[in-house]
């Protein structure tokens, strides 16, 4: 018997795919790195609030406000932008990171649908959310250890996994044919890269990712599913040559890469 469990799950292109769930310890190391960055921007939002404190103190006879009203718009300016921080560090870095926060890349571990697709920010908002309720006494551990499929509430309301990354895959770069950079440009040229969603770029990213691992039947339903439904998405009514539906997902995915980069000085 293994130290983590594994699932297989089935995704819409009717394909199944196993994952190994990250385990209640790399969630842990984790949540402790998240929740340590997160106490240090706390910190200097504390800091600022006191600052601000004292320097609208000074103004009060100048703005001829009562004390006890600015105090009361302090502590409400300060409890919502606390809010907003505990809850948008996850949120933004999950939706924005591919269901990942600085701690678990560092744990190497990731947020993905029950349905084996990326994480978005529907279920990022809901897991953000419920976090505080799973911290109380524990019952996220706890939810945890119980669970098959060891989700802490957050997950069962999201429909969300945590599972640990591919080593195989992590940190290696897609291997991308020249002839597919090649279309890449011509494509880019066709067609308006920014239809493709993040999300859907992440679903190509991770099939080019694990197809190594897949067999001759599923790699060629899954990259022809995705083939079709990106065409589509792009409105592209003929292609610049033939190729196989591999290529074409080849070349979204450099032609992604290169309109991104373009944009951030930066690759995903």
């Amino acid at each position: 018997m293994g130290l983590f469990n594994t699932i297989t799950i089935r995704t819409p292109e009717s394909v199944e795919l196993d994952f190994t769930l990250a385990g209640i310890g790399s969630r842990a190391v984790a949540l402790l790195i998240d929740y340590t960055i997160l106490a240090l921007a706390l910190l200097t939002l504390l800091l600022l609030w006191l600052f601000l404190a004292f320097q609208l103190a000074d103004l009060e006879t100048f703005l001829n406000v009562q004390t006890e009203t600015l105090q009361l718009w302090l502590v409400a300016l300060f409890s919502v932008s606390l809010f907003a921080l505990y809850i948008g560090y996850f949120v933004g870095f999950e939706t924005g990171w591919y269901g990942q926060t600085p701690g678990k890349r560092f744990a190497k571990i990731r947020v993905i649908r029950d349905d084996a697709q990326p994480e978005r920010l529907f279920q990022a908002t809901l897991r953000s959310l419920l976090r505080p309720i799973d911290d109380i006494l524990f019952i996220g551990f706890f939810c945890i250890l119980l669970s098959p499929r060891e989700k802490r509430l957050g997950d069962w309301l999201a429909g969300t996994l945590v599972v640990q990354i591919d080593p195989n895959t992590a940190g290696h770069a897609i291997a991308v044919e020249e002839r597919s950079r090649a279309i890449a440009a011509d494509l880019l040229n066709l067609a308006d890269f920014t239809k493709i969603l993040p999300d859907d770029f992440a679903t190509v990213r991770d099939y080019l990712q694990r197809r190594p691992g897949m067999t001759e039947k599923a790699r060629g339903e899954v990259s022809l599913h995705l083939a079709q439904r990106l065409r589509d998405q792009l409105d592209l009514a003929s292609l610049p040559t033939e190729m196989t539906a591999d290529t074409f997902l080849e070349a979204l995915y450099w032609g992604y890469q290169q309109q991104a980069a373009d944009s951030n000085g930066q690759l995903y």
